[in-house]
């Protein structure tokens, strides 16, 4: 034995500290798999109570003593418990859950291993031998749990996997038949840090139901991992306790409705902590361990409410309904027992729509809202699926010019998007595969209110020449771009700043040259048509422009983003009026990401000055070039002067006897707040072709205004 003296208080006697060893073949009753390294064996050593290895975790990672006498059991260490979990569904993942007793348990433990289907060689209700010596204890969220140092981990506290390779070396089946678990009763009520000890516990909760935003949806999209909330009780109109339901969209379950009535619910206590927030979680094993059927529910549901007959109700068309608003601006209530099925042909996959889908079929299309993100995951809002939506006590309603279908909110005094909770009583699954989105072809000067909310193909369209060098957003707003056909005809297409494909400041996404189709949605604001993609792959504009001509963005000659901070010697500040103040870099608002900035305050508020601070690049060699340009990006808070942005080849040194040109820049216009990073699109440089170039932005103030101005993202192109 071990001179190993922290280990001793551990040995409670002789009998129950040591183990027989017991010879035995595979254990076969419960369908094993033949695999060398998961025999069943009984271990002899020293037991470590569960309570006395979390005690080992105190704010840092701690190591068991590795077994430096392989060949003696008899002073390894061992946590002995029983298997609560089983990822044979594939919702619980590279974790093995124990318990320290099969009915009853006062401690739980989680176990962080590198494998999958351990089902098969730890089937739940099974003894197992978790031997401690090299394994290490730390946290993940919060949650203690036993894994390896390997040195990669990412902080003092967290622990890594067991590697697949060494589960069946650190952890043992008894050769003795599995038990059963018999979940552990709780209530919701009883999830606080008095009772941290059951994690990894299997647990019962009775007379809890799922709430209302969960009705008649799946327990998570295909591969997505979704939380969903029980609760128990009912208050003043909301539950009186609740806890996370985490369902892994991998899980074989994954796609059922979950149970939308109420009773019991089965599954692993858990939590996950993020910095003061503890969030109480639950896993499921199994859909069959959840007996949730009973009607009435505590929020006073009487029946099963994801059943959609539409034999008692009236079909409606998408004209029908946007008819039933025809010549009014206010909201019309839909009192009649009608639905409208149609197909979804476009949702908020790529964040370029927000909290609504667009429905279509035969006779339009209409936009839908809901205060809801992340549509796209529910089934029923899956591009291409058709959609049934129960219309009695919805409104309809035209806002700037566009007849949307919603509901009323802010106690009915505002009409906009149907409420989370109130989602399952309108929209049922149409339980059919989705179908190609077919686009109606359109030409610019084709197009109607009729097209309005459609999903429509445009043909032979270009951006226009002043949005070349562009990117589709300015920053984190929406941005308009205008698309043109060879004959002229010019159409907006909106893009959100949210969007996948928009940047938080431009620069990745650069719009496309050439010609080509556009498909996108349709809509329109205050007589004015407007388009919206989903995905850049909607525009396809390879082909030549309308003029023959073959549109190549021009190659970035210069930059400079300020990313390390500080200014290089490539740039001169000049400070020509006010108490010597000068152009300095920030990051404040964007993390690592420095730009420039100046302003005209002094601190304090209405401390203005006034001022004329100048910010010059280097020369830039334009010789031998035949297209020049200069891009950047503006952000612009607090009222005052504009920005000016100046060029010169014949920079003195003095800033007032230069001769500067000044630059038809664009540059942002919203003072009113910060982060809407505008891009000046491709400023022509060709008057300096030839030439030594170098750019100059010009800041002013006033004792009465003092805007704050950040430039970021400078190029100079050439070719």
């Amino acid at each position: 034995m071990k001179n190993y003296t922290s280990i001793l208080q551990y040995i409670f006697i002789a009998a129950t500290s040591l183990f027989v060893v017991t010879g035995c073949v595979h254990d076969d009753k419960y369908d094993q798999p033949d695999l060398d390294g998961y025999d069943c064996a009984d271990k002899k050593g020293i037991v470590v109570p569960f309570a006395d290895v979390k005690a080992k975790y105190q704010n840092a990672r701690y190591v068991f003593p590795k077994d430096e006498t392989p060949d003696n059991e008899a002073d390894d260490l061992y946590m002995v418990g029983y298997v609560s979990s089983t990822d044979e569904t594939g919702n619980i993942y590279k974790t093995i859950y124990v318990q320290d007793a099969l009915e009853n348990p006062t401690q739980g433990f989680t176990i962080s291993v590198d494998a999958v289907s351990t089902y098969t060689k730890y089937p739940q209700g099974s003894k197992v031998y978790i031997k401690l010596n090299g394994l290490a204890i730390g946290t993940y969220g919060g949650l203690v749990q036993l894994g390896v140092e390997t040195g990669a981990e990412t902080s003092a506290t967290s622990v890594s996997r067991i590697p697949e390779k060494l589960v069946a070396k650190q952890i043992f089946r008894s050769c003795a038949p599995k038990g059963k678990i018999v979940p552990k009763i709780m209530k919701l009520a009883d999830m606080t840090a008095a009772n941290d000890q059951y994690f990894g516990c299997l647990i019962q909760v009775n007379d809890v139901e799922f709430d209302a935003r969960a009705l008649c949806t799946t327990y998570a999209p295909n591969g997505v991992t979704v939380d969903k909330t029980i609760g128990e009780g009912w208050v003043n109109g909301k539950y009186a306790k609740t806890a996370v339901v985490r369902n892994s969209g991998y899980a074989s379950f994954a796609s059922q409705l979950l149970p939308s009535g109420k009773g019991k619910f089965v599954g692993i206590y858990s939590k996950f902590q993020s910095g003061n927030t503890t969030t109480y979680q639950l896993y499921v094993n199994k859909a069959e361990d959840l007996d949730m059927k009973s009607f009435p529910r505590t929020d006073g549901l009487l029946s099963g409410p994801c059943d959609f007959n539409p034999g008692s109700l009236t079909a409606k068309t998408v004209a029908e309904v946007k008819q039933l608003a025809a010549g009014t601006t206010n909201w019309v209530q839909i009192t009649g027992d009608y639905y409208l099925k149609a197909q979804v042909v476009a949702n908020d996959e790529t964040g370029n729509l927000y909290k609504y889908v667009y429905v279509e079929d035969a006779t339009g299309g209409i936009r839908v809202n809901m205060n809801k993100t992340n549509l796209y995951l529910d089934s029923r809002f899956r591009l291409g699926k058709d959609v049934n939506i129960k219309l009695k006590n919805l409104y309809v309603r035209n806002v700037n010019g566009e007849i949307q279908l919603g509901a009323l909110f802010n106690n009915n005094t505002q009409f906009g998007q149907i409420e989370e909770a109130e989602m399952y009583k309108y929209f049922f699954d149409s339980n059919t595969a989705a179908r190609a989105v077919i686009p109606t072809e359109k030409t610019i000067p084709q197009l109607s209110m009729a097209d309005v909310g459609r999903w429509i193909k445009i043909k032979d369209v270009e951006f226009v020449d002043g949005d070349l060098g562009r990117t589709l957003t300015d920053g984190n707003s929406v941005t308009n771009r205008t698309l043109e056909d060879c004959s002229g005809n010019t159409v907006a297409l909106r893009t959100s700043g949210q969007a996948s494909f928009g940047t938080i400041k431009p620069g990745a996404y650069e719009v496309k040259g050439g010609k080509g189709d556009v498909y996108a949605i349709l809509s329109v604001f205050n007589g004015t048509y407007q388009l919206w993609i989903t995905k850049l792959a909607n525009i396809d504009f390879d082909a030549p422009r309308c003029d023959g001509s073959v549109y190549t963005p021009i190659p970035v000659v210069y930059s400079d983003d300020f990313a390390a901070g500080g200014f290089s010697a490539d740039w001169t500040t000049v400070n020509k009026v006010g108490p010597n103040q000068f152009w300095q870099t920030s990051n404040q608002g964007n993390g690592a990401n420095y730009y420039a900035m100046m302003n005209g305050n002094a601190g304090g508020a209405n401390n203005n000055i006034a001022n004329e601070d100048w910010l010059i690049s280097k020369e830039i060699n334009l010789a031998g070039k035949t297209k020049a340009a200069v891009s950047f990006t503006t952000d612009v808070r607090y009222s005052g002067n504009a920005l000016q942005v100046y060029a010169t080849d014949n920079y003195t040194g003095d800033v007032t006897t230069t001769n500067w040109t000044l630059l038809p820049a664009t540059l942002d216009t919203n003072s009113g707040a910060f982060g809407d990073w505008v891009g000046s699109g491709n400023v022509n440089l060709n008057a300096f072709l030839g030439k030594n170039v170098r750019i100059a932005f010009k800041y002013t103030s006033t004792t009465s205004a003092a805007a704050t101005w950040e430039v970021d993202d400078f190029k100079i192109k050439a070719q």
